[in-house]
């Protein structure tokens, strides 16, 4: 941080949600300042009022949001009361934004280039002419590759890590004082989010750019700020520079984030040592492949090359990668969800390879699957006793009060009240949607559990809980589980062994202790490296030995 007057000054403000019950009252007198050259993080959990907080800093809140009382001053001068038309100069010039979603910030039918040249031509800062010009050159800083050729596509054919990268270039491209970071990296693979987050530190530091970063990962902020704001239920609990969030956090909820955060916690909770292999494994995978034909061109995409692996009764093997390594393309493959192009899967001994008919139909009830995303897995329409009862109807199983039962058992087995059985989805949080998409596939009592990224689009904290419900259900009915992640330092938590692969293949599988103490891969490395908080961790531990 900078010597001189803070560049952001928030004091007591109160910000609320009009509704038809009455004011939603989501920030609750909240004071902060960042000051010139300073990185601040806003931690907390999804509800806490950080993203509300700073869009009110931006002037964009949503609907019928509204600052109540208190003041936003930005160089002393005075936000709070802005009309649009003032607020239009101050984005992007003195204020730039890097949302959260670049799938849906970005215009899908307007090529990169010019939507980054707008953002100069907006505020005067190029031409019809020069915009060109200048947005490529924004681009190369923004860290694109080839931002020439960039410049020229549209963002679907870009990766989400590219389009992040571009809302990167539009944020800066006026050189603003204050950059706002609103969970910028949250949809991205670990090690994106590391080169991404990486980028912007050094883009900052060197135009001695002030940020507010908005995150719920506690081990991002960690690596990435000076100093940390902890929200929870529209309140800034605690604030400090970092070694003292993480050296000696004085709230409980405070203490929760950080026991919740798989890069700092100082006990990290690992499963028992693996089961001994009793007969025969549950899963069996030999020289797996499966290739795609390449649109419009000829040849193949070769997606899954030659994996191999087992799982045992009881174990839980996790597969580890970035998008397209081709972990969920080999999940599906042992589900039979798609054909392999070549090899054999076998299920408890039984090659299911090219099953069809009765004895797929069989595999359908004896392996399940949990997927990523609790919010879209789940049929809206459905009562929770609906979703949950759906694979006893589908397969016969039981009378209707006998169904009714088991949806009541299952609810409570992973510790939901019975309550929530006449509620729909839409009416159930994050975490309690995933502990209902648990409850469904182990509805039919199956051997195998797949699950697919299932705590990635959630908190921290509420991740955790998952996690270990996980783990108590595998330790009281025996389950198998394949695991697919691309965060090792969640797999740490809950798997036997890990599986890394990378480009369709395998690169090593070992037991999960071994590959974090001595991994051989220079891949596996660099996923290790990329867990967030382990960097900030490592020097609070040292500085306090």
């Amino acid at each position: 941080m900078t010597d001189g007057d803070p560049l952001l000054e928030i004091e007591d403000v109160h910000i609320s949600y009009g509704t038809a019950l009455g004011p939603l009252h989501a920030v609750r007198g909240v004071s902060l300042t960042v000051g010139r050259g300073e990185v601040v993080a806003v931690v907390g959990e999804s509800g806490s009022g950080k993203s509300t907080l700073a869009q009110a800093v931006v002037g964009l809140l949503p609907g019928t949001g509204r600052v109540d009382s208190g003041t936003v001053r930005l160089g002393g001068r005075e936000l709070t009361g802005l009309s649009e038309k003032a607020f239009r100069s101050v984005r992007g010039k003195e204020i730039g934004l890097v949302p959260q979603d670049p799938t849906v910030s970005l215009n899908p039918v307007t090529k990169i280039g010019v939507q980054v040249g707008e953002a100069l031509r907006v505020h005067g800062l190029a031409d019809r002419r020069s915009a060109p010009i200048e947005a490529v050159e924004l681009l190369r800083r923004a860290g694109l590759p080839d931002p020439e050729v960039r410049a020229g596509q549209y963002p679907h054919e870009l990766s989400g890590g590219m389009r992040q990268r571009v809302l990167i270039a539009i944020a800066i491209a006026a050189s603003p004082g204050l950059l706002i970071a609103d969970e910028p990296t949250s949809a991205l693979d670990a090690t994106v989010q590391r080169r991404i987050l990486d980028h912007l530190g050094e883009l900052t530091s060197a135009s001695g750019t002030s940020v507010l970063l908005i995150t719920h990962d506690l081990g991002v902020a960690a690596d990435r700020a000076d100093r940390i704001a902890v929200m929870s239920g529209g309140r800034i609990v605690e604030q400090g520079p970092v070694a003292q969030i993480l050296g000696d956090p004085q709230d409980a909820y405070t203490r929760r984030l950080l026991a919740a955060a798989p890069g700092l916690a100082s006990d990290v909770r690992v499963p028992t040592s693996r089961p001994e292999p009793t007969g025969t494994p549950v899963v069996e995978v030999r020289n797996l492949v499966k290739e795609f034909p390449l649109p419009g061109r000829h040849g193949t995409l070769r997606a899954v090359d030659d994996v191999s692996f087992t799982v045992d009764r009881g174990e839980t093997l996790a597969l580890v990668g970035e998008s397209g390594s081709g972990k969920s393309t080999t999940a599906r493959l042992v589900l039979r969800l798609a054909d392999p192009t070549g090899g054999q899967v076998l299920f408890d001994g039984t090659d299911i390879t090219t099953a069809r008919g009765r004895p797929w139909r069989e595999l359908r009830r004896r392996a399940q699957l949990v997927y990523q995303n609790p919010y879209a897995s789940l049929d809206p329409k459905f009562s929770v006793e609906e979703v949950v009862t759906e694979p006893l109807r589908a397969f016969k199983v039981g009378s209707a009060a006998e169904q009714r039962q088991r949806a009541a058992q299952l609810v409570e087995r992973v510790a939901l009240p019975a309550s929530v059985l006449q509620r729909r989805p839409v009416e159930l949080s994050g975490g309690q949607r995933q502990r209902i998409a648990i409850a469904r596939a182990l509805a039919l009592s199956p051997d195998l559990v797949v699950c697919d990224e299932p705590v990635s689009a959630l908190d921290v904290s509420v991740q955790a809980q998952v996690l270990d419900l996980l783990q108590e259900l595998q330790r009281d009915s025996g389950l198998t589980y394949l695991f697919i992640s691309h965060d090792l330092s969640v797999v740490r938590r809950i798997a036997h062994r890990v599986a890394v692969m990378r480009d369709g293949r395998v690169l090593e599988c070992r037991p999960t202790e071994e590959l974090f103490e001595a991994p051989e891969n220079e891949y596996t490395r660099d996923l290790l490296a990329a867990i967030a908080g382990g960097r900030r961790a490592a020097e609070v531990i040292a500085g306090g030995a």
